[in-house]
Parts: C-alpha cells; sequence; structure tokens
C-alpha cells in the first residue's frame, strides 16, 4: 500500500459517493489532505436536490456526512467550482496526488421515440430537480394546467413524481418542496396520472415501502387492475427475493379495491406498457403504448397498441452522466470511462458516475471503498503541492469558492426562513445564496 503521509487528494462531487471516498481516506489513509469539490454552494448532491421533499427522514444522512467534514480538520468543502469550466482535470491532476470522479449522473436517458422533444416532456431529474428548488431546474415552467399526467416507469423515483404530484399543501406542509411547485400542483386540474411499466408486477422495481404511501394518500387514490397481479412470485426465485417480491404483490392486491375518481386524483399503476409515440402538436396531447409481454425474462412487443389522452409526460427511465473535455468517456453507457475505477494514472471515479444510476444511497458505500483502497495502493512519487496550490490557482483566476462554514450559514438563513412545520426554505438560485452570504 502506498505512503500516505502528506498525500492530498481531491474529490469532485459532495454527493454520497464523494463522500463515502472522504469517508474511508479519513479511516485508512488519515494523514492525507482532502478537498472535496461541488459545483454548486450546496453540498451532497441528491440527497439535497433529487430525494423526494416528502421523504425528510431520507435526507438526514446528510448529518453523518456534514459530521466527516466538521470532525476532520484535514477535510475542506469547497463549493462554487465547476469542473471544466473553473478548473481542468489537468489543473487537479498537477495539483493533488489523486483525483476522484464522483458528479454523479444527473442527466436524464431519453426514450428515443417520435414526439418526445414536444412542450412538456420531461425527465425525471428534471422534474424532481424543479420540485425541489434545484438551481438548474427552477425555470423548467411545466404546464400544470392539465387532467392528465403520465409517468414512464415503475421504480421508486417513478413512484416518487406521482405521489408529490397527487399530495395535497396540507400534506407537504412538513417539507421542503418548492412554493412555487407545491401551487402549482394544488392550483393543477389534474384528475388522472398514470404510472407505466414495460414489464409486469414481478419485475418492477419499487419497494414495498413506497409503494404503501401510494394507498395513504388525503385526497388520490391508486388503482391496478387485480387480474394481472400473480397471486404469488415464481417458484425458482430465491427465498429472500421471493419475500420482498409476494410483501409487493399484497399490496397491489390490496390497492386493486380502490375506485377510480372517489378523491380529487386517481393514480393508475399499470404495466406491460412500453410507449412508441408521444401524440400532439407542439405540446403532448396523449402517448401512444404498445403492450407487452414477459417470456423467458425478456420483454416482447405484442404490435397492440393503445392511446392514452395527456398533456404531460415524465420519463423515469435512468441516468447519465455528461463528459466533461479531457475525461474519457463510455456515451453508450453514460458514465466516464474505467478500469474497475482507474480512469487514468492518479485518477479514479466513485459512484453514479463509475456504474451508472442504480442501487440507493448506501449502495455507495462498498463502492467508494474499494476505489479508496485501489488509490491509496497506487499513491507513488513525488508529493503533489496540494491543496495550498489550489488556493492559489483560485486567486489568480479569481474563483469565488465556498467553504463549508458558507454552506452552514445558507443553510441557517433556509431554515430560518421556513414557515412552521417546514425544515427550510430553499433558496432557488446561486445568486440567491451568494447574495444571502453577502458574496457577489
Amino acid at each position: 500500500m502506498g505512503d500516505t503521509e502528506k498525500r492530498s487528494v481531491a474529490i469532485v462531487g459532495s454527493g454520497p459517493g464523494g463522500m463515502y471516498v472522504a469517508q474511508a481516506l479519513v479511516e485508512k489513509a488519515p494523514d492525507c489532505r482532502i478537498d472535496i469539490f461541488d459545483r454548486l454552494p450546496t453540498p451532497f448532491g441528491l440527497i439535497r436536490g433529487g430525494v423526494a421533499p416528502d421523504h425528510q427522514h431520507t435526507k438526514r444522512v446528510d448529518r453523518k456526512y456534514a459530521d466527516t467534514i466538521t470532525e476532520n480538520r484535514q477535510i475542506r468543502y469547497i463549493g462554487n467550482v465547476t469542473l471544466g469550466q473553473d478548473v481542468s482535470l489537468d489543473d487537479l491532476a498537477a495539483i493533488y496526488d489523486a483525483v476522484v470522479l464522483a458528479y454523479g449522473a444527473p442527466y436524464d436517458n431519453k426514450l428515443g421515440i417520435p414526439g418526445e422533444d414536444k412542450k412538456n416532456v420531461f425527465g425525471s431529474n428534471a422534474f424532481v430537480g424543479w420540485y425541489n428548488c434545484h438551481p438548474d431546474f427552477k425555470d423548467l415552467g411545466p404546464d400544470l394546467k392539465i387532467d392528465g399526467a403520465v409517468v414512464i416507469g415503475v421504480g421508486n423515483v417513478a413512484v416518487d413524481v406521482a405521489r408529490v404530484l397527487a399530495r395535497t399543501p396540507e400534506e407537504m406542509a412538513t417539507t421542503d418542496i418548492a412554493d412555487y411547485a407545491i401551487s402549482a400542483i394544488d392550483a393543477s386540474p389534474l384528475k388522472d396520472i398514470w404510472m407505466i411499466g414495460r414489464r409486469g408486477p414481478i419485475e418492477a422495481a419499487f419497494t414495498n415501502t413506497e409503494l404503501k404511501e401510494l394507498g395513504a394518500l388525503t385526497d388520490a387514490t391508486a388503482v391496478v387492475d387485480a387480474s394481472i397481479v400473480p397471486a404469488e412470485p415464481p417458484a425458482d426465485m430465491d427465498d429472500r427475493d421471493r419475500k420482498v417480491r409476494q410483501r409487493i404483490l399484497d399490496t397491489l392486491r390490496g390497492l386493486s379495491e380502490g375506485k377510480a375518481g372517489e378523491k380529487r386524483r386517481t393514480i393508475h399503476i399499470e404495466f406491460f406498457g412500453s410507449p412508441v409515440e408521444i401524440l400532439g402538436g407542439d405540446r403532448v396531447e396523449g402517448i401512444r403504448m404498445e403492450r407487452t409481454k414477459v417470456e423467458d425474462g425478456r420483454c416482447i412487443p405484442t404490435g397492440e397498441t393503445y392511446d392514452i389522452p395527456c398533456q404531460m409526460v415524465v420519463t423515469c427511465i435512468g441516468s447519465r452522466a455528461q463528459a466533461i473535455e479531457g475525461i474519457p468517456f463510455d456515451e453508450q453507457r453514460g458514465i466516464v470511462a474505467h478500469a474497475d475505477g482507474k480512469v487514468a494514472p492518479g485518477v479514479y471515479a466513485a459512484g453514479w458516475l463509475k456504474r451508472g444510476a442504480t442501487g440507493t444511497i448506501g449502495t455507495n458505500r462498498l463502492d467508494s471503498y474499494a476505489v479508496t483502497d485501489l488509490l491509496i495502493s497506487e499513491f507513488d512519487g513525488p508529493l503533489k503541492p496540494g491543496p495550498d496550490a489550489f488556493d492559489a490557482l483560485a486567486a489568480e483566476r479569481r474563483l469565488n469558492p465556498l467553504s463549508f462554514d458558507d454552506w452552514q450559514r445558507i443553510k441557517e438563513l433556509e431554515e430560518k426562513a421556513a414557515s412552521d412545520p417546514a425544515p427550510r426554505r430553499k433558496f432557488s438560485t446561486v445568486e440567491e445564496m451568494l447574495a444571502g452570504l453577502g458574496r457577489s
């Protein structure tokens, strides 16, 4: 294993992938100096901008991440610095002994069907970012003067989108949803929300915990066709998977007792449908679906189509990273090109940027620890100049880096601005955050 004394590491991205690398370095290379970069003033990635606002318990993992930074003097958080714009990979590689790229996969996959470019078609990253007050998506401008919306996908993100569209302001009072979003959702004449998967209930990616929430909404009913819900999972599943899947099937059967239209909004959970065209002129007027079937684990189109009238489509079909100049990129998979986490000498990848948008927050831990072991084992050669050299570069380029103390001040301002019982009222632009700090 390489010598860690006085080595320095730059971690680009402060979401779970990057923060677990920082934790691993503290444990395994405590003499290392660590700078964690983020392009936003606000740290922790999808914890702030991607987790559903009505899942505040999930967001609490950020307390552990904050402790990692505040309790270890060798770690600095450097916000408001963008890789590929303010600094290049070559800049960081010249300053630090190792660079870990962990800036996530925040861009939406495409359906690749006609009509996808129509107004009011959104990917889940954009739509979730909009209601979560993410600065990139504040001006997304979804038109919610609609009576029907289709959510493509049956994973947890799809459930989040459908649920948030069905919540009342009273249900969201204890959350940090953007004010403009809950106002638009409440004012919407929306009646029907379809959530549709290509495969069947056995293959659906949502968890039972998320699914059950759809049956406990104040003014919305979730419905499902009982005839397509199997009595039990296939016999060849292992015991653990069978138990997990059985709970989901039981929940779906419970939801099948609901009646469409009995509350203000109805969430229609449907399976065996694949989108083939988004209909309408400039704007969405409907979506054409093709019925599918699953045979030998494969999803097979049947050629039979049907149309759903709707005026908005949100796709929840996975995410990809964006190529940044100077960083090798796997265009097909939408991730950085790497070999077991190694991108180039002294450069590594972690999190969704490394393996794609899969798994839960906790899934990143083992992955990040493995990358950290590799990184430490390859420490070699003369020491690089380290964090002081970045400070000199930032001054020379007149950058405006923000510290963790700056973030804590932003956090404090957001908490003070909230109306009880909301936990915070988020700033929606970087400019507002900087103004709150008295920084231009």
